[in-house]
């Protein structure tokens, strides 16, 4: 029975629900395993109120048009039109309003175009969630979850709040979003520490993530604006904004153009009038015609023309400025901070390297799409009679779920990236998945779980044999094999050579997958953990990750030859971003992470930063203190990200460069 919302204690801000055991945080929230009843959850909708973001306060059209003129010399040209509109030079006068005009109407449409694509953060929100309301499932808007709902989730989900899981079943969540790591979070609901950083509490699901498999169950312990991606969205408005180096060079010339060209007119009027005795009405207008001379009307309309030449020239390679400045602040930058996931990689899981008893092979070829080859030693091979490689690309290719289509010239998973990446590596290989699975179709399987951390499945050829293949974490793999597959026979199990290998892999940032099979009486219809317990014949590893997009290296490149320092901050893991760094050319071999940089004051971080080019395991306020300590050194710095948890430091950046579609 739930408890009267009047006596939960305001807890509703805590930040340390992970290291919590569930019965706390549910006799914490008042909450209970059945759900809150609808009284209830009435009552403290009331109090917390909907589960949504609080709009951030936006600027009318009319006002966004005004600040147009808010910049020095658009001042002095105002004064100067005024001036010449008094002494009838309407030429002039037409001409200086007709550049002030144009230049406030192209900031006012690029703006407007901006502001649209930074409206996203709110409509990443899920739509509805499935609760459970006294022991019934409902499905309710998701504005109506108020902490201490019981909340169900399952592969397709998108996280309506942040919850403290309760239980999982295969539960794996994209996060990448919040935290920049490039493959699906496998959960639990067991507590951690309380200083674990985000990507490492795994026994939470965050507002606005995506379930990509398994089902959980969680409470909800915020919404709205006390959700992660609620306060990286306080962030924003938080964060100053910094003009371009163009603006603060513009406004220091055109105080100091000022102040001359008013001492002139006041020196050149109590010169004529004083010293040469002229008419004090005729110095006045000499005065004044001298000052609108003096004045560079023609100034910011180069400027103004330039720059919206270099915006139309961005426009066409799909890059939109939101201020006319920022185009020329683009050639000050002297370092560029990056994100990896998606930004440097393209946040799809690949194989790039296979390992058999014999040979070690390097896949080319990036994405989803099947298109690469095979080199040994840095040399194309022909696979089609590598017998032991094909039967574990076979191997990886039946004992998966994962579906690989393409649409409209793009190629797409559906299912597990680790296992989509496994189908587009046979395919790579010659092997059709159709063909495949019709010569030897499933009879039965054991899904992955995160206990026994393996796939298995049983096939029968239409000759009447049977095979069982599996796929799954190197340890639990070889633990379960006596042999090994060598040029097509199997032989004994060479276990130091295999962990040499695997460890060589890891070092190279990569996840490694082992795939065995065994031959069983072609009687057997179904699977059960005892056929699991040994026999199998190890067939070879995989190393996967998130490879570098090819035109990230060379744009690394190319950053260096013209002298910009190239640094990466990213959520993901140390060994993961040095070796995606290594690949970029990017820093030296060191790294610091998000719980060092915490033990490091302003002073020691604006010396780290001199030093260290990639950064990982970071939130989004250690992003913005990196750029803060860039800036605090004289950079000019620039950001690029795709994900929410960037935004807080694209906007304090000099240049933000927000990636995506």
């Amino acid at each position: 029975m739930n408890k009267s919302i009047d006596t939960l204690t305001p807890i509703e801000h805590s930040s340390d629900w992970h290291s919590l055991p569930e019965e706390a945080v549910l006799n914490a929230l008042l909450a209970d395993p059945v759900g809150l009843s609808p009284k209830e959850a009435a009552q403290r909708l009331a109090r917390y109120g909907p589960n949504r973001l609080t709009p951030q306060k936006s600027r009318s059209p009319l006002l966004r048009f005004l600040l147009q003129f808010h910049n020095v010399l658009i001042y002095v040209l105002l004064a100067s039109a005024a001036v010449t509109a008094l002494l009838a030079h309407w030429v002039d006068t037409s001409v200086i309003v007709g550049v002030v005009l144009i230049n406030a109407f192209i900031g006012f449409i690029q703006e407007g175009r901006a502001e649209k694509a930074m409206d996203a953060i709110r409509r990443m929100l899920s739509p509805e969630a499935t609760v459970l309301r006294e022991g019934r499932r409902e499905v309710v808007a998701a504005e109506a979850l108020v902490p201490g709902d019981i909340v169900l989730l399952q592969s397709g989900d998108k996280v309506p709040a942040d919850l403290r899981l309760l239980s999982v079943k295969n539960l794996r969540i994209e996060e990448a979003a919040l935290t920049g790591e490039s493959t699906a979070v496998e959960k639990n609901s067991t507590a951690v520490a309380a200083q674990s950083v985000l990507g490492d509490r795994y026994c939470m699901a965050y507002s606005s993530t995506l379930v990509v498999y398994g089902q959980g169950t969680g409470v909800v312990v915020a919404t709205a604006d006390n959700t992660e991606i609620g306060r990286i969205s306080a962030m924003l408005d938080e964060v100053q904004t910094l003009t371009t180096p163009l603006l603060r060079q513009m406004e220091v010339f055109g105080r100091w153009l000022t102040v001359a060209i008013l001492a002139l007119a006041a020196i050149t009027f109590l010169f004529g009038w004083r010293v040469h005795q002229f008419d004090i009405g005729d110095m006045f207008l000499a005065a004044v015609s001298m000052a609108v001379a003096a004045i560079p009307e023609g100034l910011p309309a180069v400027l103004t023309i330039t720059l919206a030449l270099g915006v139309q020239r961005m426009a066409k390679r799909s890059a939109i400025i939101r201020r006319l400045p920022a185009v020329e602040a683009l050639g000050s930058v002297t370092v560029i901070c990056t994100d990896k996931t998606g930004t440097l990689t393209r946040n799809e899981m690949t194989v790039q390297r296979v390992l058999t008893a014999t040979q070690v092979f390097e896949v080319s070829g990036g994405g989803y799409a099947p298109h690469g080859g095979f080199t040994i030693d840095g040399k194309e091979t022909d696979i089609s009679e590598q017998t032991e490689m094909l039967d574990m690309l076979r191997a990886g290719l039946l004992c998966n779920d994962a579906v690989l289509r393409e649409t409209e010239g793009a190629w797409h998973i559906t299912g597990d990236p680790t296992e989509g990446a496994l189908v587009t590596l046979a395919i790579k290989a010659g092997l059709d998945p159709v063909f495949e699975h019709e010569s030897l179709p499933r009879t039965d399987l054991i899904p992955f779980e995160s206990e026994h951390r393996f796939m298995a499945t049983l096939h029968h050829d239409h000759a009447g044999h049977a095979f069982i293949f599996v796929k799954g974490a190197v340890e639990q793999v070889l633990e379960m094999c006596n042999q090994q597959r060598v040029l097509g026979e199997d032989g004994p199990l060479d276990l130091p050579q295999w962990h040499s290998q695997m460890t060589k892999t890891g070092a190279l940032g990569q996840r490694v997958l082992a795939l065995a099979m065994k031959t069983v009486r072609r009687e057997q219809r179904e699977l059960i953990f005892s056929d699991m317990q040994g026999g199998y014949t190890l067939l070879g590893m995989v190393g996967i990750d998130d490879p570098p997009r090819i035109e990230a290296i060379a744009a690394a490149r190319d950053c260096r030859a013209a002298g910009i320092r190239v640094k990466m901050i990213t959520g993901d893991h140390a060994e993961t971003a040095r070796a995606i760094a290594a690949q970029l050319g990017i820093g030296n071999g060191q790294s610091l992470t998000g719980s060092e940089l915490d033990a490091l004051d302003e002073a020691a971080l604006r010396q780290v930063v001199r030093d260290v080019d990639v950064f990982a395991r970071a939130s989004p306020e250690h992003k913005l203190r990196l750029v803060s300590a860039l800036q605090a050194n004289g950079e000019i710095v620039a950001i690029t990200g795709d994900g929410v948890n960037d935004a807080p430091a694209l906007k304090r950046a000099d240049i933000g460069v927000a990636m995506g579609m």
